[in-house]
C-alpha cells in the first residue's frame, strides 16, 4: 500500500520521487507472486502471477491518476462516484482473481483494497467501505484452510486511517495555500486602492488650482503683467511642491508629505471612529515649512488617537502655522513628555518654529507657529 503522500499542490520538489516511494509499497504483494510461482497448479498458479501484477498496476494507475488530480484540483477523487465506482470495482475484481486462483496470499490485496477506497471516496462514503473491508478480511479467514486474518483487518483500518490523515492534510494545506494567495491578492490590491486614494489627494487639488492660475496667468499676460508674473511664479512653486510630493509618495512613503499626512490623518481617525476636519487644500503653505507641518500633523493625530479619547479632531492649515485640536480629556505632563513632542519642538525651533500646547474646554490643542 501506499504511504507516501500525493504531492500538494504547487510542490514541483516532492513530485519527482512519489511514484518511486509509492512503488516500494507494492512490496507486500511479493507473498502472492511467489506463491503463484511455486503453485502445483502451474496454469492456475501463473494464472495467479498475472493477476496479482495486473492488481499492481491497477493500483499503480489509481495512485498516479489519483496524484495528477492532487496537483490539478487539490484532492485525490475523480470528482463523481461512478467514477470511483468503476475505478473501485476494477481493484475488486483483481483482488478476487487473486484470492481465487492464489488461496489464503491473495489477501493481501485487501490492504490496497482500503486504501483505494480512502483515496477514491470522501470519508462518509469511504467509512462504511472500509469497514466492509475489514470484516470481509476477518471472514475469509474462516474459510476452510485459512488462518484467522486479525492482523491483516488490523492493518487494512491502519492503512486506511493513516491515508484518510495524509489526505485531510494536504486537502488543508492547499486550503491554507488558497487563503494565503487570496490574503496577498487583497493585501495588493488594498495597498493599491490606498495609494491611489493618496495620489489622489495629493495632486487632485492641487492640479485643479494649478490650472485656475495657469489661465488666470494667460488672461492677465496682457492687462496686467506684473500680476501675471506673480500668479506664474505661484504656479512654479504649486508645481514644484506637487512634483516633490508624487516623488516622496513614488519612492515608498519614505519622507514624509504634506497632502499625505493629511490623507492618512483622515484615514486613521476614521479607524479610531473619531470625526475629523481635514483641510483639503496645502496650496498656501509655503515650502520650506511643509514637511514641519507634516510631522507636526503626525504626531499630534497620533497623540490623539492614542490619548486623548477624542469624539472630534481638527486640523487647522495656514501659511504660517497648523494646529491640531481635539475634544478630548486632554494630556498630563508625563504623557505629553512622552508623546513625541519634545523632539517636534526641537524640529520647530531647527526652523525658526514655536510649539505650542495648550488646554482647551474640553480638550487639547498642539500648534506650531512661525516666528
Amino acid at each position: 500500500m501506499s504511504m507516501t503522500a500525493p504531492v500538494a499542490p504547487h510542490d514541483v520538489r516532492a513530485g519527482r520521487y512519489g511514484p518511486v516511494l509509492a512503488g516500494i509499497w507494492l512490496f507486500f504483494l511479493i507473498d502472492p507472486l511467489l506463491a503463484g510461482v511455486r503453485a502445483d497448479d502451474h496454469l492456475r498458479g501463473w494464472a495467479g502471477v498475472l493477476a496479482t501484477l495486473a492488481f499492481a498496476g491497477a493500483y499503480m494507475s489509481l495512485w498516479l491518476r489519483a496524484r495528477i488530480r492532487l496537483r490539478t484540483v487539490g484532492d485525490f477523487g475523480p470528482g463523481s462516484v461512478a467514477g470511483a465506482a468503476a475505478e473501485l470495482g476494477l481493484l475488486i475484481a483483481l483482488a478476487t482473481a487473486m484470492m481465487v486462483l492464489l488461496g489464503e496470499p491473495g489477501i493481501a490485496s485487501t490492504v490496497y483494497l482500503a486504501v483505494g477506497v480512502v483515496m477514491l471516496f470522501r470519508l462518509p462514503y469511504a467509512a462504511p467501505l472500509v469497514v466492509l473491508v475489514a470484516v470481509g478480511t476477518v471472514l475469509l479467514g474462516l474459510l476452510p484452510g485459512w488462518d484467522f486474518e486479525f492482523g491483516t483487518a488490523f492493518g487494512v483500518l491502519a492503512a486506511a486511517v493513516a491515508v484518510a490523515g495524509i489526505r485531510a492534510v494536504i486537502r488543508r494545506n492547499s486550503e491554507l495555500m488558497e487563503a494565503h494567495q487570496a490574503n496577498a491578492a487583497l493585501a495588493v490590491e488594498n495597498e493599491r486602492s490606498r495609494f491611489a486614494r493618496d495620489l489622489h489627494d495629493i495632486l487632485g487639488h492641487s492640479l485643479t488650482v494649478i490650472t485656475i492660475k495657469a489661465e488666470l496667468a494667460g488672461r492677465l499676460f496682457d492687462d496686467d503683467p506684473t500680476r501675471a508674473r506673480a500668479e506664474l511664479a505661484d504656479l512654479e512653486r504649486l508645481s514644484r511642491d506637487a512634483l516633490t510630493d508624487v516623488r516622496r509618495a513614488v519612492e515608498g512613503y519614505r519622507d514624509l508629505t504634506l497632502p499625505g499626512e493629511l490623507a492618512r490623518a483622515r484615514t486613521a481617525l476614521s479607524a479610531a471612529q473619531i470625526a475629523a476636519s481635514i483641510p483639503g487644500s496645502t496650496d498656501d503653505v509655503p515650502t520650506p515649512v511643509r514637511e514641519l507641518f507634516a510631522w507636526t500633523i503626525r504626531e499630534a493625530v497620533t497623540n490623539v488617537i492614542r490619548h486623548s479619547g477624542a469624539r472630534h479632531c481638527e486640523v487647522r492649515l495656514s501659511a504660517d502655522s497648523v494646529e491640531v485640536r481635539d475634544d478630548g480629556r486632554g494630556m498630563a505632563v508625563d504623557a505629553v513628555r512622552g508623546s513625541g513632542l519634545l523632539g517636534l519642538q526641537e524640529r520647530a525651533a531647527a526652523t525658526g518654529a514655536t510649539l505650542v500646547t495648550r488646554s482647551l474646554d474640553p480638550g487639547w490643542s498642539v500648534q506650531v507657529v512661525m516666528s
